[in-house]
């Protein structure tokens, strides 16, 4: 789509483009995972009665909706279904537990929570948990008749997702509905997704990429596939069946991949090109030649959109890349002021068209305002721009711990390790990690006469 028209503004919710596909191409496998799969009319007409559920369930515009769970499709039909509605889905990282989902209880105040039943336990420890929760595959309540979609504008939220602070709690972002469209519109260019392509993506339902991954789909005449999560030994066999044209990596994971013995499968798919984010250089070319599959970085946040690319035309492997087109990216000092070539300096953004980036942080207008002042995003990256235009990282500007594709918040972990009752106090802190990025360590200082030991200690934390 890019270089084409773009979708007028009242085309760019998560509703009207489901009902495009549907009226494009009913029968088209629009989303699959490794037990069903949903047509572009059978998920229209699915969305459209899930909605009377949660109307029922007096779900109705601007009311959130938590879901706590794996990788399965019945996320993304409670995300369209919230969407047809004007609700707003929060899906939660599967490894919060006690203090940090009391905090995103507090903070989203959602109205219902749907989880998978392994993870009910988790609100023993949990003192604010909705008082309506669904357990996904055995209690929700079944689809009702079809509703009318409530009209929404494509600046209403859609999403909000917890980012991981280094200084505090998570922050809640609120990610409007057209957001997601120019996530699958730009991103779907840089990777040149088309008609019946399978998007094939074992990233987590609670992360930006995933849910990208999925309205690229519907933007492009595309298959979403959701996978189980990363796993190495059956990375190469899952990409077979499910066919997959285009997958979705992190870094450590092609390390990972890179550093396995030889997989007669992994000659066997069919992927030409895959989104992987934060990949050294020097594992580029190996990729390309041992597994056929050309590489593609993008820089992104989500308050923000795949603003630098690889996909650019001349970028260097291992940079940021250039521009994609309809954004722009600066670096400047502390005051805000542009540096020259070659001068680290922070990353800021700002998008040439309306809803592309967050609306802010729910419930937080300072940081909001500090995260946009002067019309730019700060991103909090330290990086270089060379005098050929070419982006590269530098490292973050405070401290953070970012762990097999991960933002990690340092004060999140140190607070679940404080909950222990054997300890005092704690700090932790980023370490290298053999694959890259980073690995946790903590420092504990034991309560007077207690011995936790490191074992126990891990066993706590364990979500």
């Amino acid at each position: 789509m890019l270089g084409q028209e773009y979708l007028p503004a009242e085309s760019r919710t998560l509703p009207a483009l489901l009902e495009r596909a549907a009226e494009r191409e009913p029968a088209r496998v629009l989303a699959r995972d490794e037990q069903r799969s949903l047509t572009c009319a059978e998920a229209l007409e699915l969305v459209a009665r899930r909605a009377a559920t949660l109307v029922d369930a007096g779900v109705g515009f601007g009311d959130r909706v938590a879901v706590l769970s794996e990788n399965r499709l019945d996320v993304i039909e409670l995300w369209l279904a919230c969407a047809w509605l004007g609700a707003v889905i929060v899906p939660l990282n599967t490894a919060l537990r006690g203090p940090q989902l009391e905090h995103v209880f507090a903070d989203a105040e959602p109205t219902v929570l749907a989880l998978e039943s392994q993870l009910v336990e988790r609100l023993d420890y949990v003192g604010n948990a909705p008082a309506q929760k669904w357990i996904l595959g055995q209690d929700v309540p079944p689809p009702g008749e079809p509703v009318d979609r409530t009209v929404i504008g494509p600046g209403d939220p859609a999403v909000i997702l917890y980012t991981s602070g280094t200084t505090g709690p998570s922050k809640g972002v609120l990610c409007p509905q057209a957001q997601w469209y120019w996530w699958a519109v730009k991103t779907g260019g840089i990777l040149g997704v088309r008609s019946g392509d399978v998007l094939y993506t074992n990233l987590p339902l609670f992360h930006t990429n995933a849910l990208n991954t999925f309205v690229q789909a519907l933007v492009y005449d595309a298959t979403f596939f959701i996978g189980p999560r990363f796993s190495a030994s059956r990375f190469w066999p899952r990409i077979v069946d499910a066919e997959a044209t285009v997958t979705y990596l992190l870094g450590t994971m092609v390390h990972i991949l890179a550093k396995r013995d030889a997989d007669p499968d992994e000659l066997r798919h069919r992927v030409r090109i895959a989104l992987a984010p934060a990949t050294p250089a020097a594992l580029y070319e190996p990729v390309r030649e041992r597994f056929g599959i050309e590489l593609v970085d993008g820089w992104g946040s989500t308050e923000t959109n795949v603003v630098l690319s690889t996909a650019v035309d001349g970028a260097p492997a291992g940079s940021m890349g250039g521009i994609t087109p309809g954004f722009d990216a600066r670096v400047v000092d502390e005051n805000d002021e542009e540096v020259s070539p070659g001068t680290p300096g922070e990353l800021v953004v700002r998008s040439d068209d309306p809803f592309a980036f967050s609306l802010g942080y729910n419930r937080l207008p300072a940081a909001t305002v500090e995260a946009w002042r002067n019309l730019w995003f700060h991103t909090g990256d330290r990086v270089v721009r060379d005098v050929d235009g070419w982006f590269w990282f530098v490292d973050r500007l405070k401290d953070s711990i970012r762990r097999r594709g991960e933002n990690i918040s340092s004060y999140e972990v140190e607070a679940v390790l404080t909950a222990h009752p054997d300890v005092a106090a704690a700090a932790v802190v980023p370490v290298p990690a053999v694959e890259g990025e980073d690995e946790v360590l903590a420092f504990v200082v034991p309560r007077f006469g207690a011995q936790p030991s490191p074992e126990g200690l891990m066993e706590f934390c364990e979500p």
